[in-house]
C-alpha cells in the first residue's frame, strides 16, 4: 500500500467574523480538481482556519498547497482592504 502524504497549518485571523467569511468564501469556490489523489479538509473556531491536506504523491500536495494558499492569500486581502459589513 502506498503512503499517504500528509500537510496541516493553520491562519489566525484573531477574529472568527474574518475567518468565517474566508473559510465560507473557500469552502464554497475551491474544490479540489483530483479528489482521488488529493483530500483537504477545513475547520474554522476561535478565529482560525484550521486545513489538512493528504496526497498520494507530493506532486499532487505540493500543487493543491500552493493553489489553496495563493487563493487564501486573494480572500484574506480583500477581506482586509474592504473590511467585515457593518451590521448596525
Amino acid at each position: 500500500m502506498a503512503s499517504v502524504l500528509h500537510c496541516n497549518f493553520e491562519v489566525d485571523y484573531g477574529f472568527e467574523e474574518q475567518a468565517s467569511i474566508v473559510y465560507k468564501t473557500l469552502a464554497a469556490v475551491d474544490k479540489e480538481l483530483q479528489p482521488d489523489k488529493v483530500k483537504r479538509e477545513m475547520t474554522v473556531s476561535d478565529g482560525k482556519i484550521f486545513v489538512h491536506f493528504e496526497a498520494v504523491e507530493a506532486q499532487f500536495l505540493r500543487a493543491s498547497f500552493g493553489a489553496f494558499v495563493d487563493l487564501m492569500v486573494l480572500v484574506t486581502k480583500l477581506v482586509e482592504e474592504y473590511g467585515v459589513a457593518d451590521s448596525s
